[in-house]
């Protein structure tokens, strides 16, 4: 059973002009919508171990480097999701990562989820995503980024 907790995950890559983030385009029948990496942490996974995971599952990369971001967000649970979880949960907890990967440019999408993907600027990426919480999520991004 799944955890009410999920990881997001932002791939960025260095380029001339800075850094580039990766968003993945939900199938239509899953909502149609850009987002970074999500998925759920499960049974005893802890969320570094799930935000690997689901890096490698949702883009077939291997980071160079992964970290834990100071940022994480709360979102109502969809009813239709209600079945996953052992107890009734009405919140799930969203962990932020960054993962950093060299030289790689196309991902491995499955196409049960995702069926395009685009490396954006900050700028774009923030009017392309959906999600608020993912909106601000990528403004912590950005921040802790320009921090180092």
């Amino acid at each position: 059973m799944r955890q009410p907790i999920q990881v997001a995950v932002y791939c960025v890559r260095s380029c001339n002009s800075g850094w580039e983030y990766l968003l993945l385009r939900r199938i239509p029948s899953g909502g149609g919508y850009w987002q970074c990496i999500t998925g759920g942490v499960e049974g005893d996974e802890g969320c570094l171990s799930a935000a690997k995971r689901e890096l490698r599952e949702e883009t077939g990369f291997v980071p160079t480097k992964i970290e834990q971001i100071d940022y994480s967000y709360t979102f109502p649970v969809e009813e239709q999701m209600r079945s996953l979880y052992e107890q009734p949960v009405d919140l799930i907890t969203e962990t932020v990562f960054l993962s950093y990967v060299d030289g790689k440019n196309t991902p491995e999408l499955d196409p049960k989820e995702h069926n395009d993907w685009k490396w954006c600027s900050y700028k774009r990426a923030l009017e392309m995503l959906f999600w608020p919480g993912n909106k601000e999520s990528l403004k912590h991004c950005e921040l802790h980024l320009h921090s180092r």
